[in-house]
């Protein structure tokens, strides 16, 4: 099972936030995930929350974040 760090879309029409999670590669973009990692407010960056251990957790065992996740992964590391 190849596991894929990335972005599950909530929120109203226009106003999106999204849930960064740990989810199997084959699911879909709001599919059954495995762990929830943080949230992303893409209109409030004062409201992303990344909790760095479980990511680190998840990379280790071989997990591989989407470009997006691992830029907000950086920043939260800054």
């Amino acid at each position: 099972m190849a596991v894929k760090l990335r972005l599950k879309r909530l929120g109203v029409k226009k106003k999106p936030i999204y849930r960064i999670i740990a989810i199997d590669s084959r699911e879909k973009r709001n599919g059954r995930e495995i762990e929830r990692l943080g949230l992303y407010d893409p209109h409030n960056n004062e409201n992303t929350n990344v909790k760095l251990d479980l990511v680190d957790s998840w990379l280790s065992k071989g997990a591989i974040p989407t470009a997006t996740v691992k830029s907000l992964i950086d920043k939260s590391r800054s």
